[in-house]
């Protein structure tokens, strides 16, 4: 198994099944996993009832209510990890994101990236249907989190990305706490400090047609806060130390030193 989109929902039930079927219709061999947080609406209903059309490329990860964007991917992460994936997907389930740039994602991860991510602000990319004050403060954030972190990443508060196994792999996942735009930027943060390779993808993000945005005060707030708390790690403690995931360094080095063995047989 190689690729696996990752799509946290919460009241997704008018997007759900035509994002889905968009990602199949490509005919690239992705598979989808939906992490849904106990949705009213009845999102999962949705999912489950295409499972049998989709029996070996569409699951679903039923959580317990409305427990945030971040623990959702971590959740999924942790399930492609497990599943043996080698690509990972984050996608919004709302079509802001294309499912036509999906292959874009995994050819920039084929071609040497570690982490692409889907950039809205570089050249090519760009947004439309987004309202004066969301462009504002979108832009505004990736500034502030370009000037205090330094991380060389155009749009850090991208949703859009592909990751190598590996990179989820070296991440110690239970030491990423934040859940909104502060997760996007962490996750980003964590794999540049730990030394993986970022390339940045364009692609022009389109508002939703359908449904309710979940932006709100605390997410932004959490992503003004948690910027400021990433550099404060950076300098004062080892933060590389705290994000690695040393349970999985040494599971590497123990193939390798096998290998080696192996050959010298």
């Amino acid at each position: 198994m190689e690729k696996l989109v990752v799509i946290p929902t919460y009241n997704e039930r008018e997007n759900i099944s035509t994002i889905l079927h968009a990602i199949f219709n490509l005919n690239e061999g992705f598979h989808i996993l939906v992490i849904d947080d106990g949705s009213p609406d009845g999102t999962a209903v949705i999912v489950k009832e295409l499972q049998s059309k989709f029996p070996s490329q569409l699951f679903i990860e039923e959580r317990k209510g409305k427990l945030g964007l971040g623990t959702a991917y971590i959740h999924g992460f942790k399930w492609a990890i497990t599943a043996g994936y080698a690509f990972v997907f984050e996608m919004d389930a709302d079509f802001s994101h294309n499912p036509k740039d999906l292959p874009r994602l995994y050819d920039a991860c084929k071609k040497g990236a570690d982490l692409s991510i889907g950039s809205r602000y570089v050249k090519g990319g760009g947004v439309t249907n987004w309202p004066a004050n969301r462009i504002m403060l979108s832009r505004g954030a990736s500034l502030y989190t370009r000037m205090i972190t330094w991380m060389p990443v155009n749009d850090p508060t991208a949703g859009f990305m592909c990751y190598k196994r590996e990179v989820l792999e070296t991440i110690n996942l239970d030491e990423i706490h934040f859940t909104g735009y502060a997760f996007q930027i962490e996750m980003k943060f964590a794999a540049w400090k730990l030394g993986f390779k970022l390339t940045e993808v364009p692609i022009v993000f389109q508002d939703r047609t359908h449904g309710v945005s979940k932006m709100n005060k605390g997410i932004v707030k959490e992503g003004i806060l948690g910027v400021l708390k990433l550099r404060w790690h950076s300098w004062f403690t080892n933060y590389r130390k705290r994000v690695k995931n040393t349970e999985s360094a040494q599971a590497q080095g123990s193939i390798q030193q096998n290998k080696l063995l192996a050959r010298s047989k």
